[in-house]
């Protein structure tokens, strides 16, 4: 159980990590069942709050909360992969921004817009399958981290994603795509469109890093998993409005 471990003391803050080993690849296998467990502690503490608090301010609890349980460690990625990325001219000075501890506009920016969509993609969920959502949207987006490891080369010689390029497998894709699958079946087909839309955004953004960098970095990681929390609660919205009767309801009932 070493590697389910490693990926809920790596992700969250809790401390149950078998010390500091090198190596990381098992962890990811295990990326989305840990987002799964944030999910549930999200709906948990939004099923509480909307008792007592108004909308606004409980979708800001959870963003906020969202941010306390992974120790803001794929918020701060997102954010130096702006700087990075939109603030160099090539690849050698976007490396050295990405390293750089320092915000920039870009950073704000970025940053800004990104918790202001999430804030209002939870605000917006609608109530019929508000729950589903806020359990899912984290697992399919750490499934989007385990697809651009495997799919993308690493960018630096060393760095923190080195520690995933050790005990890799492909089982390890295999295992965390069957626990997003299982948990996307929760929202019927919707949910299935759903993580194929977050796949088809984490590769997206790998190749376009890719094109920058030759490689994913640990940020850009990170930078994959916001972009893909913000796809499943938009997306989730849109499908919702579109067409709820037909994308939500459970597969055995369409057959």
């Amino acid at each position: 159980m070493n590697g389910l471990r490693l990926a809920i003391g790596f992700l969250t803050v809790l401390p149950l990590a078998p010390g500091s080993p090198a190596r990381m690849g098992p962890a990811r296998a295990y990326f989305p069942l840990v987002g799964l467990a944030l999910g549930g502690i999200l709906a948990g503490l939004d099923l509480v709050a909307r008792q007592a608090l108004p909308p606004l301010a409980v979708s800001a609890l959870l963003v906020a909360a969202l941010l306390v349980l992974t120790r803001a460690l794929h918020t701060e990625g997102f954010l130096d992969s702006c700087d990075g990325l939109f603030g160099g001219c090539d690849r050698a000075r976007r490396l050295e921004i990405l390293r750089d501890p320092h915000v920039g506009a870009f950073a704000v920016i970025g940053g800004t817009s990104l918790l202001l969509l999430k804030w209002s993609g939870i605000a917006g969920l609608p109530d019929e399958e508000r729950t589903a959502l806020l359990v899912l949207f984290p697992c399919l987006s750490r499934l989007g981290m385990v697809v651009t490891m495997e799919a993308f080369s690493y960018a630096r010689e060393h760095g923190l994603g080195t520690a995933f390029e050790d005990g890799r497998s492909r089982w390890q894709v295999v295992f965390g795509l069957a626990t997003a699958t299982a948990a996307a079946l929760l929202l019927g087909l919707a949910g299935l469109v759903l993580l194929g839309a977050t796949v088809a955004a984490a590769l997206a953004i790998g190749r376009w890093v890719t094109g920058l960098l030759d490689g994913m970095t640990g940020d850009t990681y990170g930078a994959v998993n916001e972009v893909g929390e913000v796809v499943v609660l938009l997306g989730g919205i849109i499908l919702f409005h579109v067409a709820a009767g037909v994308l939500f309801a459970p597969l055995w009932e369409m057959s």
